[in-house]
């Protein structure tokens, strides 16, 4: 594992290029939100459209496909003091591949873009930012798109 990842294949392929950006997409989110320091780490699972499906249906109720979902182990407030002895999950982000490749091809960006955004993206529901409210929304997006800036990751 990755000193703030583990990185998890369902039902596809393992593969280095990912993986490398993932690591390096994570390490920069850590670094700007500066919890390196916090023993904590994300797990991020690669996986099929059904399989997200399935878990949209299980955990959310919505019976549909969807590219990211986030399992935050903490809540907001928790992250702020929080200390800890030994190493502990941040919480889970489910991404599907497909869903990735096709968003990507329909917005009229790049695979690695894109995966870098759902990366971003459901670190930030992990650290308990939402999008339902416009005020949230553009802080959100504002802290997403500085990290992809930071990295150089454009449109």
């Amino acid at each position: 594992m990755d000193k703030f990842v583990q990185i998890n294949y369902e039902e596809i392929e393992e593969n280095t290029e990912y993986n490398e950006l993932i690591e390096l997409v994570v390490n920069e989110c850590f670094k700007m939100e500066k919890i390196e320091n916090k023993n904590l780490y994300i797990n991020i699972i690669l996986t099929t459209p059904s399989n997200i499906r399935e878990l949209n249906c299980k955990y959310r109720n919505i019976d549909k496909e969807t590219d990211v979902l986030s399992f935050p182990m903490f809540e907001k407030e928790e992250l702020q003091t929080i200390e800890l002895t030994h190493k502990e999950a941040l919480g889970d982000v489910v991404i599907s591949i497909d869903r990735v490749k096709k968003q990507a091809k329909e917005y009229g960006h790049d695979f690695k873009r894109e995966l870098s955004y759902m990366i971003v993206h459901g670190f930030y529901h992990l650290m308990g930012y939402d999008h339902i409210e416009e005020e949230d929304k553009l802080q959100m997006r504002q802290k997403e798109e500085n990290i992809l800036d930071k990295l150089n990751i454009t449109r």
